[in-house]
């Protein structure tokens, strides 16, 4: 039986490379949107195509990047040349039939390639036109190229990430892609909201740097009205909550948080200290976090002496704690395979491709996968669809529009 997703019927445009845009789009398409990536044609000089698709080091079969496939899941693929004037004229047909636009270009490109709200709403005034940047479109830096791991460097995130006398150390994921894509999808479907009750579509704006600094939360906010400068602490322990925090076992790493103090006296009692509880050095939060140092030792002593298997055993479902795995432990994990975290779809090249479960549940279900199309595997059909005909097509081709 087919899933009925809530996007069914929507048609996005999207002019996207890499991560944060085909990260936020992906998640249209697989709640149903019909989501058209915007890809440049092969040429005489480039091989074309989203960037992404050259990112090892693990390639199929045919030289399709699995890179590529983490952020392109149920999208269609067509190449188009928008500094072209048929290029424009193909794209602005699309937009005709098409509820959104978006892209995550640099912040001047968008303007100058007719992406924005001002550029369509003669050919289509009810679309919403979506964009992410590095820095955005209006300010100084609109020309300047932009990265992740540049965004966790000037929002703070590395200065608070890592051990107090190690370097600054950035996220193992590029974390700020994924919430600006995220971000941007949400502005996207909100607009989306709007321009169908109001007939009036608008731009909507999301930037990496600007999303970083909004995740800094409740850090900034101290920061912002009291000065307190949040610092970097030892075992990844939260900055005010003691434990919450790495504990050393038989045999590595095990993530405990007694983030209530209902926890601290179960974690007392399970680990067969009851003591610890009453000890004045550890009474009340704020005697516990003064005397941090004092119990890591005493946690590490008591915990190193069995495997990490053994306290999650006691500990599990009692209070918060998780065993710190390797990535392939993560993905080996049998309990995210029963929960359908990951899925097998066929890919051309390499059938039974495995690939992560979108989070999103509707009505108690995965949401469904499809792998990431081939470059311009959509290419004819679409412009079928809009009404070239076979001849029309070949000329596109032979001029390198499509």
């Amino acid at each position: 039986m087919t899933q009925n997703l809530p996007l069914a019927g929507f048609r996005i445009l999207s002019a996207e490379q890499y991560g944060a845009g085909p990260y936020a789009t992906m998640f249209l398409a697989q709640l149903g949107a019909e989501v058209i990536k915007i890809e440049p044609p092969a040429t005489d000089k480039t091989g074309g195509g989203d960037t992404a698709r050259a990112v090892g080091p693990h390639f199929l079969r045919k030289g399709e990047s699995l890179y590529f496939q983490a952020f392109n899941l149920n999208k269609r693929s067509l190449t188009l040349d928008l500094r072209t004037d048929d290029g424009q004229e193909i794209f602005h047909a699309l937009v005709r039939k098409s509820h959104a636009v978006a892209n995550n270009m640099r912040g001047d490109l968008p303007e100058a390639l007719g992406l924005t709200y001002d550029a369509l709403k003669a050919v289509n005034p009810a679309v919403v036109c979506a964009h992410l940047s590095a820095y955005g479109r209006d300010n100084e830096r609109a020309r300047w190229p932009g990265y992740d791991y540049l965004m966790q460097a000037e929002a703070g995130f590395m200065e608070l990430t890592g051990e107090p006398d190690g370097p600054p150390t950035r996220f193992g994921l590029s974390m700020v892609d994924f919430m600006t894509g995220t971000m941007m999808s949400i502005g996207l479907l909100a607009a989306l909201v709007d321009a169908q009750r109001s007939g009036l579509g608008r731009d909507v704006d999301v930037d990496l740097l600007g999303a970083a600094l909004h995740q800094t939360s409740y850090p900034a906010v101290w920061y912002l009205n009291t000065g307190d400068v949040t610092e970097r602490t030892p075992r990844s322990a939260h900055p005010s909550v003691t434990p919450s925090q790495l504990v050393r076992s038989a045999d590595g790493w095990i993530f405990v948080m007694a983030q209530l103090p209902k926890f601290w006296t179960v974690l007392c009692k399970r680990i067969g200290r009851a003591d610890l509880a009453t000890d004045p050095r550890f009474v009340s939060p704020t005697e516990r976090l003064a005397n941090r140092d004092v119990l890591t030792g005493i946690l590490d002593e008591i915990f190193s002496a069995h495997p990490t298997s053994h306290w999650l055993d006691l500990l599990s479902g009692h209070m918060p704690v998780a065993p710190v795995h390797r990535l392939d432990a993560a993905l080996d994990n049998p309990f995210i395979h029963a929960t359908g975290m990951v899925q097998t779809t066929d890919h051309p090249d390499l059938p039974g491709m495995r690939v992560l479960g979108n989070p999103i549940r509707l009505d108690g279900k995965r949401l469904p996968t499809r792998a990431a199309p081939l470059l311009g595997a959509d290419t004819d059909a679409i412009l079928q669809e809009i009404g070239y005909d076979e001849d029309a097509i070949a000329r596109l081709r032979s001029s390198q529009v499509v």
